[in-house]
């Protein structure tokens, strides 16, 4: 059985673990979107402190990682190319990471689920996250997931693909 459970002080090893293998894995499909950089320690303790770390459990193990974000984006204010879905409360779904162990069963699809059923808990019935440029490997996973390629953000520098559901 699946479960997303809230990440605790002391995770922060963990988490990172799960975010060095998802930086691993990109580099070997051979671009670079999370860097030595970013996703840091830091990102990942600021998470835990704001409640917004999740974590997602097979049975207890440990398989992934998922930020859920209630508070928005100012990055998403500032879209070219194309427009959000609309105006109304959105969850934004941050550092999405699987560890090898995740990898390769559809999990993608279970942690989308789990963190709608967070977000409308939360009285939250939109989802919007951003991804890569050269991630090709997410943006098929997120359209295969119903999201919807809604134009271009910058964030942290960088242009990213902008994406939103519907929950």
């Amino acid at each position: 059985m699946f479960t997303l459970t809230k990440a605790m002080p002391g995770d922060e090893a963990l988490c990172m673990e799960i975010i060095a293998d998802g930086r691993q894995f990109q580099q070997e499909q051979g671009f670079v979107q999370w860097t030595e950089a970013y996703p840091a320690l830091l990102d990942i303790a600021e998470d835990i402190e704001t409640q917004r770390a999740y974590l997602l459990r097979e049975d207890g193990e440990v398989l992934g990682y998922l930020c859920l974000d209630f508070d928005g984006e100012p990055a998403y204010d500032a879209i070219t190319g194309g427009s959000w879905l609309c105006d109304e409360p959105y969850a934004v779904l941050r550092r999405l990471a699987l560890n090898a162990r995740g990898r390769g069963r559809g999990l993608t699809r279970v942690l989308f689920d789990l963190a709608a059923e967070r977000s409308r808990e939360q009285g939250i019935t939109y989802l919007r996250l951003n991804t890569g440029l050269q991630n090709s490997r997410m943006q098929h996973i997120l359209e295969k997931n119903g999201f919807t390629r809604r134009g271009i953000i910058v964030f942290k520098g960088s242009q990213k693909y902008a994406y939103d559901k519907r929950i």
